[in-house]
């Protein structure tokens, strides 16, 4: 194949084209797929729509990838020949092809194309104000390895004129999944930068900063109240996270027992959502007005509302969501009311997947979950679960005391299920990182590698391994896969 590849190589360097045959061919392979366009933008030329189209019609390894014959690509064993040969003769020119390529598709409006080309440029600059307007529509498109890819490029990028905003929003991805630690890290990146400044969507990098601890929650709802306020007066109105912070200072008021204060703002808060299309957060949002109808003791209202939270994520496919958990622990709360046991286990099931996202790091709303999955397994008769659960709450409470009725409501729900006897095992026990080693057991990986996916030894992804065989009542890996999907704690 390869001695193939350089037959065709041969021949297509040696056909008569006005431009140069072996600059063409070499300087657009930089390019995944190609137009007449773009390679005239890269090359400073204007005749290379005719060019792909004569070497098509010869069959010369250019597929083309529409009927219209306006977009091709190189085959692509043919491509790594060609790239191959542009950095044995012109390895000077790389950069400056895919920087002429990303200013190319930033113009024409294919941001990520343009990202993945600044990349290769080293241009941190053009990536950080393009991941700044993508990153929160990728998100809530259901692409959260897109992002989270742009933000490892990023991480190491300080030269960025944005770095502090992409810091800032690097925080808020990791606590999303939910890894506290490395949220930590960015946060304190983005503290080190200048308070100073405009964003290129005209958000103040004052309103940025407060965003980033209104969310982290680090000290108490008073002031988590207070920073919700500076970001939504400073950041865009274009700007897709003034939502979170009406939601922010929404739940301020839910966690301080003032239900009449925080429904109206919810409402607003979900009325903003939707139109900036977050529709994870929104989803969120109904669910934190079931507390508010639970409250006035209006079961028809948390049952329309629990629907329709369901009904966005199941749509948008938010099933593996941190913003998901609250949707399904209300969704089980509703079941539970109506009596229908066989959904708010399966409920329950969906929200217990999400634990181990419900950590310190986004306390308010982690807190409020583990809580209303409390009370469901309380009303299922169990505890197990309960002990679950309430441990993993009062130990984000031990890092975030400060969140108003939370603490008490812990306390209350602890009291009730002191007073159940029961055996507190079984799969609903599974701990917060028990549940995170279930994904990875269907897996062809050892516990030597997983335990590198996991940042943990063998040995204690060994003890984990043991800890739930013995809660799912199975003896074997293969038989936790299989009980796994039963109890509808697999991926959806």
């Amino acid at each position: 194949m390869t001695r193939m590849l350089r037959s065709e190589l041969y021949s297509l360097l040696t056909m008569k084209f006005a431009l140069n045959r072996r600059s063409f061919l070499t300087r657009t392979a930089v390019l995944d797929r190609m137009c007449g366009s773009l390679c005239d933008a890269i090359l400073g030329a204007t005749e290379s729509g005719r060019v792909l189209e004569q070497m098509e019609s010869r069959n010369l390894l250019v597929v083309p990838l529409d009927r219209r014959r306006e977009w091709y690509r190189y085959h692509h064993l043919f491509r790594e020949l060609l790239q191959a040969e542009l950095r044995r003769r012109e390895p000077d020119l790389v950069h400056d092809l895919h920087f002429r390529a990303a200013v190319w598709y930033e113009a024409n409006a294919m941001p990520e194309a343009a990202i993945e080309h600044a990349q290769a440029a080293g241009d941190n600059d053009r990536v950080a104000r393009l991941v700044l307007e993508l990153a929160q529509p990728v998100w809530a498109g259901g692409r959260v390895e897109t992002v989270l890819r742009w933000m490892e490029w990023l991480k190491d990028a300080t030269s960025a004129e944005h770095y502090g905003a992409i810091a800032v929003h690097g925080s808020l991805i990791f606590a999303l999944l939910g890894q506290p630690s490395a949220a930590e890290r960015w946060a304190a990146a983005a503290e080190r930068v200048s308070s100073t400044g405009t964003l290129p969507d005209g958000s103040t990098m004052e309103a940025t900063l407060a965003y980033l601890r209104a969310i982290l929650s680090r000290d108490g709802v008073g002031e988590m109240r207070r920073d919700a306020r500076i970001a939504w007066e400073g950041l865009s109105p274009a700007s897709p996270y003034r939502a979170t912070m009406l939601h922010t200072e929404g739940i301020s008021y839910l966690v301080q027992g003032d239900h009449d204060r925080a429904d109206p703002i919810l409402a607003h808060a979900f009325d903003v959502a939707t139109g900036a299309n977050a529709l994870p957060l929104a989803a969120l949002i109904l669910a934190e007005r079931c507390i508010v109808a639970a409250h006035r003791d209006r079961w028809t209202d948390v049952a329309t509302l629990a629907q329709r939270a369901v009904a966005l994520v199941e749509a948008g496919r938010f099933e593996d969501y941190w913003t998901s958990a609250l949707v399904y622990a209300w969704a089980a709360r509703a079941a539970l009311h109506r009596g229908d046991i066989p959904q708010a286990q399966h409920c329950v099931g969906r929200a217990a997947r999400l634990r181990p996202l419900l950590t310190y790091a986004l306390p308010v709303v982690s807190v409020q979950a583990l809580l209303e999955l409390a009370r469901s397994y309380i009303a299922l008769a169990d505890p197990g679960g309960a002990v679950a659960v309430l441990g993993q709450a009062h130990d984000i409470l031990q890092q975030r005391p400060d969140l108003g009725i939370l603490p008490r409501q812990a306390e209350e729900l602890q009291s009730r299920l002191a007073k159940i006897t029961a055996v507190a095992n079984g799969a609903s026990s599974l701990t917060a990182a028990e549940l995170r080693l279930l994904p990875l057991l269907p897996t062809h990986l050892s516990f030597r590698e997983i335990g590198e996916r996991l940042y943990l030894s063998t040995n204690t992804v060994k003890t984990q391994a043991y800890s739930v065989y013995r809660k799912l009542g199975v003896s074997s890996r293969s038989e936790a896969v299989t009980r796994t999907r039963q109890l509808g704690l697999d991926a959806p």
